[in-house]
């Protein structure tokens, strides 16, 4: 009966997920002695590192789930570490047999990747990003984001991925793996979270030339571990300059998705930076117009940056062959701006706010157009 019991205890507790690594502890084989006495579990659990920023809530995970189980009742949990040989081991099970520095995401890969660009800066591309991450991971995808934008990255800010003195949190490392931390579903990595000193109150600027740009995003998707996606987004800076040639060496098969506002002059620029990434064999897949008309609450219409833009935009990408849509058009929305100030999406803080509404439905719209099989090879195991 005593047997039994500690069974069941050890499949409850095998089930628990690891919040960074987002798998099983029973798969990750963080999972060690467990015995039950009188009906007191004694459960043993390996975390990854000392140190390691889960601790409390895996300790947590683990209590309940044992707690769960019929016949239980009180759990005395054993947190001790993994040695370097277990740490190796769980390394190499991670990357799925690829080898070291060997980026995931390539033309063979199931994640679809979209990078958002826009011509100029100040359009909300990044406040439009992080929202757009945040619905598609509601919506049950596996979503990633890699803030791109390393002189003016603002992501983790964007996603409340701050302390108290609004500083993004150090991702945690396994051997050469990083793991990135997850927000509202969503795994991020961003150069703010590097560049982190004791005693500053704010994250260190970054003053690169372009070969130690290429060499940051390349390292964002070679180092990071961020497991099976469905959609890896990528904020990119504004403009066509280094990293947007990075990206379309590295990924050249990825979708852009660009942003504008309805500004003919923002309009004019954002074309350029499509234009580029289809020269790099990327492909864009649509538009979105960010400041778009506001209605008022007396009825009337704002249109503080004009009309026309994403329109504009949508028209100059498309070919013969190609229509490039206008995939939403997210109105100007106080609740948006403060949404992003507090870290708290407004696809999620207020989901009825029209900017809200139009960039869930932009979602909606890439959810739909998951990457084709045909022509890619398909990773059996026995």
């Amino acid at each position: 009966m005593t047997g039994a019991l500690a069974d069941r205890v050890r499949d409850a507790v095998a089930g628990v997920t690891d919040p960074e690594l987002r798998r099983p502890l029973g798969e990750l084989d963080m999972l060690r002695d467990v015995a039950v006495r009188d009906g007191v579990a004694e459960v043993g659990i390996a975390l990854t590192i000392v140190g390691c920023p889960a601790a409390d809530r895996i300790e947590r995970d683990v209590r309940d789930a044992a707690a769960s189980v019929s016949g239980i009742h009180a759990v005395d949990v054993r947190v001790g570490v993994m040695s370097p040989d277990e740490r190796k081991a769980l390394t190499e099970k991670l990357r799925g047999g690829r080898a070291k520095r060997e980026m995931p995401f390539g033309p063979d890969s199931l994640t679809r990747v979209i990078a958002v660009t826009s011509g100029k800066g100040g359009v909300g591309k990044s406040t439009v990003t992080a929202n757009l991450a945040v619905a598609l991971a509601a919506r049950g995808l596996r979503v990633g984001l890699v803030d791109a934008d390393v002189h003016g990255f603002s992501i983790p800010g964007l996603l409340g991925l701050v302390d108290a003195d609004g500083l993004p949190p150090a991702p945690t490392r396994l051997d050469d793996l990083i793991l990135p931390p997850v927000a509202y579903g969503v795994k991020v990595i961003s150069i703010g979270m590097f560049l982190r000193r004791p005693g500053e109150d704010a994250a260190g600027a970054v003053a690169w030339r372009g070969p130690m740009l290429h060499r940051t995003v390349q390292q964002f998707l070679t180092d990071v571990f961020f497991g099976d996606l469905d959609l890896l987004l990528l904020d990119m800076p504004p403009g066509t300059g280094d990293v947007a040639i990075s990206v379309g060496q590295l990924l050249p098969h990825a979708d852009v998705l660009v942003v504008t506002t309805p500004q003919a002059a923002a309009a004019e620029v954002a074309v350029r930076s499509g234009l580029v990434a289809r020269q790099t064999g990327q492909r864009p897949i649509g538009v979105i117009e960010n400041m778009a008309a506001m209605t008022l609450a007396d009825g009337t219409v704002l249109d503080l940056f004009g009309a026309g833009g994403g329109d504009e935009v949508a028209r100059a990408l498309s070919t013969d062959e190609t229509t490039v849509p206008l995939l939403a058009s997210v109105p100007l929305s106080p609740a948006l701006r403060s949404g992003g100030d507090d870290g708290r999406p407004v696809v999620l803080s207020q989901p009825d706010d029209p900017a809200a509404r139009a960039i869930d439905a932009a979602a909606a719209a890439l959810a739909i157009r998951p990457r084709g099989l045909a022509g890619k090879p398909l990773r059996l195991s026995v």
